[in-house]
């Protein structure tokens, strides 16, 4: 409707409209938003529901609004009182769900989506985006192995889906836009939905079958009020726990009881991890203003981060702007948007291309506690003759770094609707980013007294450019009690990488850093080098959809993508097509569901979808050239050209064909809701290094599509609402998950694997082993070692042999033969359950999560429990009885077995958040205030040793709890909103 300016003679003729807002259980709903449609004049309802407020005389609508709940516009039509009911949110069935290149109503949905909107965001000091719906979504597997604040956390839906090169994240999209979960700030998002099945990443294509997380930012209501809003939090950190080492009285202890070498006492008393470690302070700002009408309207955004970790030096500085403009033009027939994006991040570099080096952690644990800080004529006390053996704080302040990374995104959208029922859409997305660092190790560092640098320094860049155009056209028409909705479109990206590295040493002074890389002589001798690369891809699509409904009671849902990419630039057919159906039934549609009075909805899903993965790598179907070794001739030296490839014209996509069969559900008045999933994903035409013979190919393996690998599990989501009252209200919602990954084969007629397995994973110095199998048959995630299963009265294992008999420590081979499958790294199951309570103006929020059936190798204790190192510092446990027998005996080396595999099972009180909202009518200018008070990784329950049982499960590697881990942490945090 056409909006009025309200002059001054206007407003000398009001009445007053006075009213109560209810939800659809009939409680009063305090602090609605009551607003004059076209100005800025609006009110509130108290704590009993009720408003009032001064009208024009000719006012004719008011607009009701409150989170949780569907907004509402009242005509006034010459009544002055109102009984006002809103419709909630959580289970309504036209509530809008965001799907690929459009949104769909929640009640049409025939695929597996998940929704998380802002409100039930995971609460606190959270890492990045991906951390916001931590435990939220069932079959989302979201970890956060690693304390270092410039980490981000690792994703996982439904199941790794690769064995060669290309990673397992699901794409991400920020308002339709490829991105990460740090290219907006957790505070400028509004909501994130999980495209988790085949039919619903089809659309997608070829980077759909990790899954699909879309996120959708906050935008600018357009309704003529203009807000200021400001939230500020601190918080303080510290590690979750602490392994539990021998101190220096423990150190001198072993020493009189001739243990140790009395020369190993060095006088000191030192706790090394106290001297590495600080009590952390960061800081969060966010700032956003937004305003306009339903013509023209913005928002705009800063967010600073000033973040610590628990250690010094440890640290990550982020600078966040956004801008967003909206136009609507010609009747709202064309309506314009155009947005700015940019991120500045630094952060100390104590590594080389690294942030903070872990290793520093490692040689804090393993220090000798008698050993002092300084030697006697004050420099570090250093022992360069000791196996990987270092003072950490030597290694921190000796060396000096930094990464700067920058990021500027320039979207634009316009859209034009000739007619009522088409709209013809055009998104133009340019993306810039840039990361340069430098890296410097002194003279006083360890690698000059060990290995004779004399000063180190690296160098490094890279840039990336991304360009995304994209043209859709969409029609959608209602007829009779038929709807339906024809969505086509074309998408052309390109990425443009380029970077370079240098490193050089022994340097004339120290005084110059990284910044005057040349003066070293290394680089002039020809001992190190510059390199440099440069990559370009380019992915073509084509796509279309059609979702379609009759009487919102059989809906149907088809689509196709059909798109080639460079990395298979020559192949035969570098073009994949990737099509999808799924179709639901809504049963409380049905004549004979009518007079049932349990089911407000129930709906069964069926769905089918192919989606492809992307290589990491270009260029796979020709053979390819590396520089090699140097011939002399005619008095120079030559640099010889050999094959690094083999051409294969038939390589393809790697393909995941899915089904997946789903249950939507919602009972009495919405107080019960779920969902139940049950999915197959086949992965066809694994990509896989085959031997060869050379000649008559040209180089020792081929890449071919070969293996297959399969994903199958059970998804649950229950949400209750035990108490809906007009000062308390409690919610909860379960979720509840399980993936079995397995590899089917390996090989085919025409490629043959040598064997039917391969080995991964690794397990450092000194023990120097792979630690992983994956093999046909098998799942995904097998730890591969020794299995021990007693000791003797003289502290060495006993093995279970070949044929499942005990074994001597002195006669057990050692060879891979008698390795066995001693545990599995990915969990069978996992749970999350979230509680939301609201008293009157305070509010409570847990959220809690667990994984079960799983193992975890505990590097620490492999480690640090071997007495053979006898220098090192150990843990308490290396003198404890094994099996109640005997402790180990020294003259045992390490080795990875079955006794350093241990139970991962967890459950984890994730996030307590308490918060308190003051009534908005008590300062002037101020619309709302809250303060809380939250923590993270706040409890455990579980039985396994080490520091947190959270540790990565990605890759074809998981569950090993690495020695040089960076430490989780558990963080404490006070914090502020306020909005003008």
């Amino acid at each position: 409707m056409k909006k009025e300016e309200i002059n001054d003679a206007k407003l000398a003729q009001e009445r007053q409209i006075n009213g109560v807002v209810r939800d659809q259980n009939g409680s009063t709903l305090p602090g609605v938003s009551v607003r004059l449609d076209g100005t800025n004049r609006g009110t509130t309802t108290d704590e009993n529901g009720t408003f009032s407020l001064a009208v024009p005389d000719n006012a004719k609508l008011l607009i009701f609004s409150y989170m949780g709940f569907r907004a509402q516009e009242i005509p006034l039509t010459g009544t002055n009182s109102l009984k006002v009911v809103l419709q909630s949110l959580e289970n309504n069935l036209e509530e809008v769900v965001v799907i690929g290149y459009g949104t769909q109503r929640k009640g049409d949905l025939t695929s597996s989506v998940a929704t998380v909107k802002s409100e039930d965001f995971l609460k606190g000091a959270v890492r990045d985006a991906g951390q916001l719906i931590q435990g939220k979504v069932a079959g989302l597997t979201i970890t956060n192995p690693s304390g270092d604040p410039t980490e981000k956390t690792q994703v996982l839906l439904r199941g790794n889906t690769t064995i060669l090169g290309a990673n397992s994240d699901p794409l991400v999209l920020i308002d339709g836009v490829p991105g990460t979960f740090n290219t907006v700030a957790p505070e400028d998002i509004e909501s994130m939905d999980v495209l988790k099945d085949g039919s619903a990443a089809a659309i997608y294509g070829t980077r759909g079958t990790n899954g699909v997380i879309l996120i959708t930012t906050k935008k600018a209501k357009g309704d003529g009020i203009n807000q200021v809003d400001y939230g500020v939090y601190a918080t303080t950190s510290q590690i979750s726990r602490r392994l539990d080492m021998l101190t220096a009285a423990d150190y001198r202890a072993q020493i009189a009881a001739g243990e140790r070498d009395a020369s190993w006492d060095l006088g000191a008393s030192t706790d090394w991890l106290d001297e590495i470690t600080r009590n952390p302070i960061s800081h969060v700002h966010n700032l956003a203003f937004r305003g306009g009408n339903h013509k023209t309207n913005y928002i705009a955004s800063l967010n600073y981060r000033a973040l610590q970790g628990i250690f010094k030096r440890s640290d990550n500085n982020i600078f966040q702007g956004r801008l967003e403009i909206n136009q609507s033009l010609f009747d709202d027939k064309v309506n314009v948007n155009f947005s700015i994006i940019g991120n500045q991040t630094n952060y100390t570099a104590t590594g080389d291309n690294d942030g903070f080096n872990n290793y520093v952690y490692r040689q804090a644990i393993i220090r000798n506690p008698t050993a002092p800080i300084y030697d006697a004529e004050g420099k570090w006390q250093e022992q360069a003759g000791l196996f990987e053996y270092e003072n950490p704080l030597a290694r921190l302040y000796e060396s000096d770094g930094k990464q700067e990374i920058s990021e500027m995104r320039y979207n634009g959208n316009i859209s034009y609707k000739p007619i009522s029922d088409l709209k013809l859409n055009a998104l133009l997305s340019y993306v810039k980013s840039q990361q340069n660092g430098g890296y410097y190790e002194t003279k006083n560092h360890i690698s000059t007294l060990r290995d004779g640098r004399n000063g180190f320094a690296a160098v490094g860049s890279n840039a990336n450019m991304t360009k995304l155009m994209e043209l859709t056209a969409q029609y959608s028409k209602e007829v009779n009690n038929h709807t339906f909705n024809l969505l086509g479109g074309y998408s052309y990206q390109e990425t443009d990488y380029t970077s370079q590295r240098m490193t050089n040493w022994d340097f004339p002074t120290d005084n110059f850093s990284y910044h005057n890389i040349g003066a070293g002589r290394a680089l002039k001798e020809g001992l190190t080098e510059e390199t440099t690369s440069r990559i370009t891809t380019n992915l073509i699509s084509f796509f279309g959809r059609l979702t379609y409904s009759y009487k919102d009671k059989y809906l149907l849902l088809a689509s196709v993508r059909h798109e080639a990419a460079s990395q298979l630039y020559g192949t035969k057919n570098p073009w994949g097509t990737f099509p999808a159906v799924s179709l639901g039934w809504r049963l409380t549609k049905e004549a004979f569901m009518q007079d049932q009075e349990i089911f407000d909805d129930l709906k069964l899903r069926a769905g089918y979808g192919v989606t492809g993965s992307q290589p990491n790598l270009g260029f796979l179907g020709v053979a390819l050239l590396n520089y090699s070794d140097y011939f002399y001739s005619n008095g120079n030296w030559i640099q010889t050209l050999a094959p690094s490839q083999n051409p294969n014209a038939y390589l393809r996509w790697e393909e995941k064909h899915e089904t997946n069969f789903g249950l939507d559900f919602s009972m009495f008045n919405s107080r019960l809701s779920g969902s139940i999933d049950v999915y197959n994903r086949d992965i066809n035409g694994l990509l896989y290094d085959y031997a060869v013979p050379s000649p008559p190919n040209l180089y020792k393996t081929t890449r071919a599509n070969v293996g297959k690998m399969r994903n199958k599990g059970i998804e649950v989501l229950l949400s209750f609402n035990p108490i809906r009252k007009k000062q308390f209200n409690w919610s909860t919602s379960i979720n509840f998950s399980t993936n079995s990954n397995e590899l089917i084969s390996l090989s085919n007629e025409l490629y043959q694997s040598s064997s039917d397995y391969f080995m991964t994973g690794w397990i450092s110095e000194p023990v120097k082993t792979e630690s992983h199998i994956v093999r046909v048959g098998d799942k995904i995630g097998n730890f591969y070692g020794f299995k021990v299963i007693d000791i003797s009265d003289d502290g060495k294992w006993i093995y279970e042999g070949r044929d499942g008999n005990p074994v001597a420590y002195d006669d057990f081979p050692r060879a891979f033969e008698d390795k066995k499958v001693i545990g599995n790294g990915l969990p069978k199951w996992y749970a999350g359950w979230n509680h939301s309570f609201q008293y009157k103006q305070f509010d409570l929020n847990i959220s809690m999560r667990g994984a079960f059936g799983y193992q975890i190798i505990n590097g620490a204790r492999m480690y640090y429990e071997n007495t053979n190192l006898e220098q090192y510092n150990r843990l308490k446990s290396a003198y404890d009885k094994i099996y109640g027998k005997a402790i180990l005996n020294k003259l045992v080396p390490g080795e990875f077995n079955s006794y350093y595999v241990e139970n991962g099972d967890h459950w984890k009180i994730d996030n307590i958040t308490l918060g308190y909202t003051f009534k908005s009518d008590k300062w002037k200018g101020v619309k709302s205030l809250r303060v809380y008070a939250s923590s993270l990784n706040t409890f455990i329950i579980t039985g396994y040793k080490g520091i947190d049982p959270e540790v990565s499960r990605a890759g074809l590697d998981p569950g090993y709890d690495n020695r040089d881990q960076y430490p989780t942490i558990r963080s404490f945090t006070i914090g502020a909103n306020v909005s003008f």
